[in-house]
């Protein structure tokens, strides 16, 4: 299953626009190694890939769904939420 979603923030309600910032910000997202890998084994695991920039700064993450560490959770919830939201439109 692939869920992919792009969201602009300049296109957001500003509580929403507030609130993904929030989220970037508390998961400490460029501050994140580029690859989040695990060790265990496992074959049906999600793995997660995102990409922000603000302003100059880019960076993207890949992270196995087992390696996802407590501060990245809340903002990869967001975003699968975001991705299903936006498939779901794209069905209907």
């Amino acid at each position: 299953m692939r869920l992919t979603v792009a969201i602009d923030t300049d296109t957001l309600p500003s509580t929403e626009s507030d609130r993904l910032h929030r989220l970037v910000d508390e998961a400490g997202f460029f501050n994140l190694p580029t690859s989040l890998k695990s060790n265990a084994p496992g074959g049906d695991r999600f793995q997660y890939r995102v990409q922000i920039e603000d302003g100059e700064r880019r960076r993207e993450v890949t992270a196995d769904e087992s390696a996802v560490p407590e501060n990245l959770q809340p903002l990869l919830d967001y975003l699968t939420d975001w991705a299903r939201a936006n498939q779901k439109r794209k069905m209907v």
